[in-house]
Parts: structure tokens; sequence; C-alpha cells
């Protein structure tokens, strides 16, 4: 035997990784339980055009450049002579691309365009969640700008706003939906502070009304777009997306905590620059304290920000920002979701590849690939239950907001879904209950699930493979850590869902909402399993105290959503009844402690090796088994 040398002996076969789209099950399953056959044909060419597009070679190049030529700030806040000026961030080429490539898919625009009415969110999501691992984190502006567009539409929509306000939020909206990247805009969201963190109750921001005269500078004479009449002067501890065009804040009033939109840039007519040319933009009284050095999403420029005579818009009622922001953290939340979904979609694409290729030992003397490897099909066929059940709860709760925002829609639901889809006093009190859970549990339980994606390709996976982006699992790992932080943590959530529950107005509206989905599923052996779980959760919620119950804030929220995923399991195997459904629906009932139960259990006549490889890839894509 010769020895091996750097250039010789033997080399692993590279992984080929397939179309998400094609080759998920679990998305194909979601593709066809949440959408009409005639929506889902129709969409289906656009979205495999797009699983193909985010892994080319051009996309994946452009994420290495963003995570390797990391955004900073020039100079310090002074020029050559001492004198201040305004910071400047710095982003990479490869984030300016993704961020255009983002806008031309229309992956913010097409939640708020016309033809597919209360499915528009499943198809918009669905392609970020495609998109996700080939976006070196594109997608929280992405999600922010999405916020703050459903907020300005609201008040567009039903607010009395004056013509210059309603001119003002016209604008940004038309901008936030926009798919052409010269124009489209992206948003922050401004709410954490030193003294608060989470609690944006203890805002040390204030807003000042004070209205300039008649003949201040424009935030853009182009389009004769007025500075707002708020000046808003403070201190911002985090704030992702610091490039972006616009931003959504808190700050106080005399009357109390309040949201204001507000643009990143004005034009200043007296600035001269070092060359002589007079007139220009600068930032909207912001300076960049700081950027932050984070374990992940190290291509984002998240900093600390100064707010000097900003100058913004009130949104709404004054006292009433909480409410404004809710708005954009219900979206912000479900794409946190979709967003760690996304990682563990690209991960388990990655290791159904790896295992295809790579070898291992068999004993005496044998090899076999990973996929005829029993452990190691049972592991991924585990996880790939898991990852099923957490996307159907995810597109549930994109389906439910667009329900919320296309009350009047004209299509009727599809049968399928048909027994959880609530009437329409029913959907608002669901959504705001499933928001926190979904947020909390997904984001929580991803990033175990995209570490054991990491693992199953040995030490492959905890490299950086940033020559070989497109199995580069460990800055999916990192940067999935970060989701479930960000929008609340795990804790603040399941707070925020005791709160909903126990509202004394809308809980008992939230209860009856979860009730009757619930107990919607037919009554046999396996929803009397859920129904006996959720009478106990119930009885919980009703005879304890909103102090009592916050303890095990957890409990419930973790209890309430696998009650929710196993509803969904049930209508997932009776809307496409197959063995390979039903044993994923059996597994995940016996590790959630519901039991195994009568109907759902796999066909013992087939190998449990094929029925593991077939949870895997989908029955449809089987790699042919080796032979030892």
């Amino acid at each position: 035997m010769e020895p091996a040398s750097a250039d010789t002996g033997f080399f692993q076969l590279s992984p080929t990784l397939k179309n998400q789209f094609t080759h998920d099950p679990s998305i194909k399953r979601v593709f066809k339980l949440f959408l009409p056959a005639d929506i889902a044909r129709a969409v289906a060419p656009e979205v495999s055009g797009l699983g193909d597009e985010v892994l080319q070679e051009r996309v994946l190049d452009w994420v290495t450049d963003a995570e390797k030529n990391q955004p900073y700030v020039t100079g310090g806040g002074r020029n050559a002579l001492g004198q201040r000026v305004s910071t400047k961030l710095v982003v990479t080429e490869g984030w300016r691309k993704l961020q255009g490539f983002s806008i031309e898919k229309g992956l913010v625009s097409q939640g708020y365009e016309a033809g597919l009415d209360q499915y528009t969110r499943v198809v918009q999501y669905l392609r970020e969640l495609i998109f996700e691992s080939s976006s070196a984190n594109v997608g929280c502006p992405g999600a922010m700008a999405d916020g703050a567009a459903q907020v300005l539409q609201r008040h567009l929509r039903h607010s009395k706003l004056d013509s210059e306000q309603e001119k003002v939020f016209q604008n940004a909206f038309g901008r936030l939906v926009s798919r052409d990247p010269a124009r489209a805009w992206t948003s922050g969201q401004w709410m954490t502070e030193r003294i608060g963190g989470s609690d944006v109750s203890r805002s040390e921001t204030v807003a000042t009304y004070s209205p300039l005269p008649n003949d201040a500078p424009l935030c853009d004479p182009q389009e004769n777009i007025p500075l707002g009449p708020w000046s808003i002067d403070g201190f911002k501890w985090f704030s992702s997306a610091t490039d972006s065009n616009m931003t959504i804040l808190l700050a106080r009033t005399p009357r109390g905590l309040s949201a204001f939109y507000a643009p990143m840039r004005r034009y200043n007519p007296s600035a001269v620059s070092g060359t002589g040319v007079a007139g220009g933009t600068e930032l909207n009284g912001v300076t960049i304290s700081r950027l932050k050095n984070k374990m992940g999403t190290k291509s984002l420029p998240t900093a600390e920000l100064q707010l000097r005579g900003m100058r913004g818009w009130l949104i709404g009622e004054e006292g009433k920002g909480i409410k404004e922001i809710a708005t954009i953290l219900t979206i912000t939340r479900i794409r946190s979701a979709i967003s760690a979904l996304g990682h563990v979609s690209r991960g388990l694409t990655i290791a159904r590849a790896f295992a295809e290729v790579r070898e291992v030992g068999a004993g005496r003397g044998k090899r076999m690939r990973l996929v005829d490897s029993t452990l190691h099909m049972r592991t991924l066929s585990d996880m790939t239950v898991e990852y099923h059940a957490m996307m159907l709860l995810t597109f549930y709760a994109s389906y439910l907001l667009g329900m919320e925002e296309h009350p009047a829609s004209t299509h009727i639901s599809i049968p399928s879904i048909a027994a959880i889809t609530p009437p329409p006093k029913h959907v608002t009190p669901l959504l705001r209950v499933i928001t926190p859970l979904l947020k909390a549990y997904v984001t929580k339980q991803a990033i175990g699930l995209i570490y054991g994606c990491m693992e199953s390709l040995g030490g492959v996976g905890y490299l950086e493979n940033t020559e070989s982006e497109y199995m580069n699992i460990a800055r999916l790992f990192r940067d999935a850590c970060v989701l479930n932080i960000w929008e609340g943590t795990t804790d603040v959530l399941a707070t925020d869902l005791i709160r909903a529950l126990k509202h004394p107005k809308e809980g008992s509206d939230s209860i009856e909402a979860l009730d009757s989905v619930i107990t919607s599923v037919q009554r046999d052996s396996n929803s009397a399993a859920i129904a006996q779980q959720w009478d106990a959760l119930k009885t919980e919620l009703e005879t304890n105290t909103q102090q009592d119950l916050l303890q095990n804030a957890r409990g419930v929220l973790w209890g309430l959503a696998e009650i929710l995923m196993a509803v969904l399991f049930l209508l997932d195997v009776r809307g496409d009844d197959n063995r390979v459904v039903r044993e994923m629906c059996q597994r995940y009932f016996a590790s959630k402690s519901m039991g195994p139960t009568q109907g759902t259990g796999s066909d013992r006549t087939r190998p449990s090796l094929e029925l593991n490889r077939e949870i895997v890839f989908g029955v449809e894509h089987m790699p042919a088994a080796s032979k030892l």
C-alpha cells in the first residue's frame, strides 16, 4: 500500500446538494397541505426555480464575501482636522448583492401583492425559508421591512391622516414593497435600550413635538418629502440592520411610550464636501457609537446608536406605541421561526447529500455508505419528524396571518385544513397566542436539530467550510443561535403567552379559539390522547392565576405547542394517508408522551432501514441501496 500525501490517497467524494423545494419532503408536504391545488400549480415553477438559484455559485460567493468582509464604521466621528462628522457604515459587495437579489425576488413585496389572498403568506414565507441559508442574514432587515410595511399600510387604510403625513407614509410604504433595488428600502426596528432590554416600558428615548418651519430642508427634495415634526433623542442599545433606509422606533412622549417612523437620512443643503460640492445627504440625527461583535450573524451590521434631533413622524396615538410595535412583532416572530427552519432544512439537505457519498466501516473489513446504516438513518429520520412537526405549526401560523390580513378573501378553505380553519372571530385571538408560542418553541428546538446536522458530518461539519460554502453548517449554527434571543427570549415569550391567555378581556377568546381548533379533529384513539392533554392544560389555565402560571410558563408553552403540532400531524395523515407519514405521526406521539396509538403504527412488514430512508429522503427520491 502506498502512503498517502497531501495530494494522493483517499479523498472523500464531495456531496451534491439538491433543490430544497423538490427534495425536502417536509416542504413538499406543507406546500400540498396549506395551498389549494390551483395556487400550488401556479407558483410551483417559480418556487422551484428559486430553489435552484439559491444554490448557484454566484449566490454562495456573495455569502462568503459578506461573511469574510464584515461591516465596519469609518473613522472615529471626526475628520482629519478634528471636526465632528457623521460616521459612515460600510458593508460588503456580497451583502449588497444579496439584498438586491432578495428585493428583486419579492421576498418582502410578495406579502403585499394581489392574487393569492389568504395564502399569500404561506407562499411568501416558503420562499423565504428556501432562501434563508443563502441570504447571509439579509432576511433580518427584510423581516423588519415586512413588519414596517404592515404598520404603515394599516394606517394608510384605516387612520385619518392629514395630507402631508399620508404622502410621507405612502412614500415609505411604496419603497418597502418595491421590487426595484434602486428604489426599495429596508427597515430597522429600534426598541432595545440599556435600562430595560426586552422591557421596553423603561425607555430612555424621548420625543418632543417641535414642527419645523415651512422652508425647512426636506427629507427628500426630489419627491418633496418633508422631515417629521417630532425631534427624538436617546440611545438604542441594539439596532440590527443598521444600514437600513428607515426605522420604526419607540420613544417616550408626555402621554407615554409612542411609536415613530423616521428615515435614516436627510438632505442638508448647507453641507459642503471636501471637493467643494454643495448639498448632500447625511444621517438623520443618528450617530453610530459602535458595531456589536457577535458570535454569529457577523455579516449583519448591528450597532449602538445615539439619537440627537432625529426627525420623525408619530405612528398612531401617543402612548400606544406597544400596540403599534405588536403588529411588527407578529411578523418578525413568525419570520424568526421561518429563518430557524430554513437553516434546519438546509442542514438536513447537506446531511442527506453527505450520507449518500460517505462510506464507513461495516465490520469484518466491509464498508457501507451512511444511507445504508440503520443507526444513522434512524437518527436522521427522528430529526426529520421533529422538523416536520415544527414546519406544520409554522405554516399554520403563516396561514392564520394571511387570513387576518385578507378577511374578505373569496377563496374557500382547502379540505386538508378545513377542520382547523377558524371562523373570522377566532383568527386574531388564535394568532395572538400562537405567535409567541411558535417563535419560542421553534427557534429553541431548531438549534439542537442544526447541531445534529453538523454532527452528522463528523469533523467536517464543525469546520468553517468557506471554501465550500454550500456545506457550511457551522455558519448556520452560529446564526441560528440568535433567533432564540432577539424578538424575545424564551422566558419573555412564555410570559407573553401567559399574559395573553389570562388577559381579562381577550384571554377567554384565545382559549375558546384554541379549544375549537384542538377539539376539531375527529374523535378517535389518536385525538383522545390530544384531548386528554388539552383538558388538563385548559383546567390549569382556567383555575390558576396569572402569577401562579408564570412559574411554569415554559411548561405551558411547550405543552400547548406540542398539542397543536399533534393536531396538525393528524390532519397531515388524514390529508394524504400513507405508511411513511403514519410512522412519522406515531413517532411524534410517542416522543411527546402521547403514546403509540392505534392506527398510526408503522407497517412492520417493511424493513426499518427502508422506512427510515423514506422518511429522510422521501419515497420518490430514495437513494439506491448499495451491496456490502
